[in-house]
């Protein structure tokens, strides 16, 4: 497709998606609900097609060098898929919340005044690598009543296309217009600019991806723009705290999977455990090949570890997302000087205290500011599908319009609405 081209194509997606989200505006539970079955069977159904697209995309992403990182969020599994279709399945079953109408009160006029949830009406959405982006997106999209128009990464460009086929196919299965969710059928980058910039079609913009491209959205988009631009998550241990727990749930947090936004980079334990903590978690982290950036007190402790890979933490290593097998290390007097540092250090995504001290976790939850605040649990439950949401267009770090897992609510928006019975003003 040449340049001079891409406005155009861009222009026909943004005017077909403007049309479809009045239609999907208007359509009852029912039909956005079929849709939804219809694509968790798809996805079953069609599941050995699907992974033969991505492994297309994966030769390809390994022939041009994709780091190791970007190639494991590429990579589709059965596992995924499932997913995927449970995702589907579990919106599908969730309240319809378009058209609900909340906090309806009489007023001293006679007037009754509330607030109906309403879908946004076409959203963008860009990302890199992740092909199950593409139904978290359209699937949210058609539960929430609007249009979506999605742009992946040209590394992923086959699984999305078969994705996107699937998504079409349930929609017009369920009477709804296949445009209510259109991929970017171009892997040339000229048609994110065109994306970002058409507030006469498109509502908001959803950047999911490395900094890069989200500052580069953020910079360049005339539409507002849900965001979060990295994932420096925490988990402080505090004293006192079950470190029988505490070791498998930073096992978990950290080593489960090291490339999503919701795996800790930081590890805080409070200086009256550390002593005894420390060299339990530095022997798991031994094991499984994962590089500890240390404070001076940390690395001694951890310093007769067999097999420790040690260094010297430096400033700069209290604010990285590695996204790798490295993790930053440090000893804290307590409570108060774990919460200043994350809060001066973090990325404000996910952060998690382990402890036994209510008052502490009381605090915790009060303090940290960050999107998901935790205690006693993995940070890698911060998610869309685990935190019952049926998928998540992605997760916020901005304070408003949405914070955290972004599902149904994160895309809509209220408006007033006013019942009378022929009341004037005075």
């Amino acid at each position: 497709m040449n340049a001079h081209s891409i406005p155009e194509l861009m222009q026909a997606l943004g005017q077909q998606a403007k049309v479809a989200s009045v239609a999907m505006a208007k359509a009852s539970a029912a039909p956005k609900s079929a849709a939804l079955r219809h694509l968790a069977t798809l996805l079953r159904q069609d599941a050995a097609a699907l992974l033969k697209a991505n492994h297309e995309d994966l030769k390809r992403a390994q022939a041009t060098g994709l780091d190791a990182p970007m190639l494991d969020r590429l990579k589709l599994s059965p596992s995924i898929l499932e997913t995927c279709a449970l995702g589907c399945e579990q919106l599908a079953a969730m309240p319809d919340i378009i058209g609900s109408i909340s906090g309806m009160t009489q007023q001293p006029s006679g007037i009754r005044v509330g607030q109906m949830r309403v879908p946004i009406g076409v959203f963008g959405m860009i990302y890199e690598s992740r092909p199950n982006v593409t139904i978290e997106a359209a699937s949210l999209a058609i539960k929430s009543g609007n249009a979506c128009i999605l742009r992946g990464g040209s590394e992923a460009i086959e699984s999305n296309k078969s994705l996107a086929s699937l998504v079409q196919q349930a929609l017009a299965e369920a009477g709804l217009p296949t445009e209510a969710v259109q991929l970017v059928p171009t892997t040339d980058r000229a048609a994110v600019g065109e994306l970002i910039t058409m507030p006469q079609y498109v509502d908001v913009v959803i950047p999911r991806g490395g900094k890069g491209l989200i500052e580069r959205i953020s910079r360049d988009a005339k539409v507002p723009v849900i965001k979060h631009l990295d994932g420096n998550c925490h988990t402080y241990v505090d004293d006192p705290c079950d470190l029988d727990m505490a070791l498998k749930v930073v096992d978990n947090a950290k080593t489960q999977k090291y490339s999503p936004c919701n795996a800790i980079e930081g590890l805080l334990v409070a200086r009256g455990v550390a002593a005894e903590f420390l060299p339990r978690i530095g022997a798991v982290f031994a094991h499984k090949g994962v590089e500890m950036r240390c404070c001076p007190e940390a690395k001694a402790l951890l310093a007769g570890v067999t097999g420790a890979v040690l260094t010297n933490a430096s400033e700069q290593d209290w604010f990285d997302e590695y996204l790798a097998a490295i993790i930053s290390i440090k000893v804290v007097s307590g409570v108060d000087e774990a919460i200043a540092h994350i809060n001066h250090y973090s990325s404000h995504h996910t952060d998690a205290i382990l402890t036994l001290n209510h008052v502490n976790g009381q605090r915790f939850l009060r303090e940290v500011d960050s999107a998901s605040v935790m205690v006693n649990a993995s940070t890698r439950f911060a998610d869309g599908f685990e935190f019952g949401l049926g998928a998540e267009i992605g997760i916020s770090t901005d304070k408003f319009h949405a914070r955290g897992p972004v599902g149904i609510e994160g895309l809509t928006s209220l408006k007033y609405v006013v019942l009378g019975a022929g009341e004037v003003r005075g």
